[in-house]
């Protein structure tokens, strides 16, 4: 997605998640925790795609047997870009969502691991010379 996106849209995503980060450096472990279950909560392009789509879509269908065939239309422009979008990783709504803030699942999961990081999450991760237990505090830390 960000390969499909203006570089001055990408920077400021980019810079949003920072001024948001340097924000909850100097808050609290609970509101950090708070922002980390927005985070958890927060839609991804991927999903706002797939809903767009399939709302415009159904509607189009709905529309088409109630009140006009013309309608049918509708479903026929946006399932290929939705098509288009799984094949290519690009579909014309994307620049709409990106200018808007939308974040790819990438984005939005670097902002929650450095808000897990700022927390203290990973302090137990040290390499100790034994791997198997450096392996699993960085999973339990990465699954808190």
């Amino acid at each position: 997605m960000q390969e499909h996106t203006a570089t001055h849209v990408n920077r400021e995503i980019e810079r949003e998640a920072a001024r948001r980060l340097i924000r909850a450096a100097g808050q609290a472990p609970t509101a950090i925790t708070r922002r980390i279950d927005e985070l958890e909560d927060e839609w991804d392009i991927e999903r706002w795609l797939e809903m767009n789509a399939s709302a415009l879509a159904f509607s189009g269908v709905v529309l088409g047997i109630f009140v006009n065939r013309k309608f049918f239309a509708i479903p026929c422009v946006v399932l290929p870009f939705l098509f288009q979008h799984a094949v290519q990783g690009w579909c014309p709504p994307i620049p709409f969502f990106r200018r808007r803030g939308v974040r790819t699942r990438r984005e939005i999961d670097a902002e929650k691991f450095a808000l897990k990081a700022l927390r203290g999450d990973f302090a137990q991760v040290q390499r100790n010379g034994d791997p198997q237990k450096s392996a699993q505090a960085a999973w339990q830390a990465a699954n808190a």
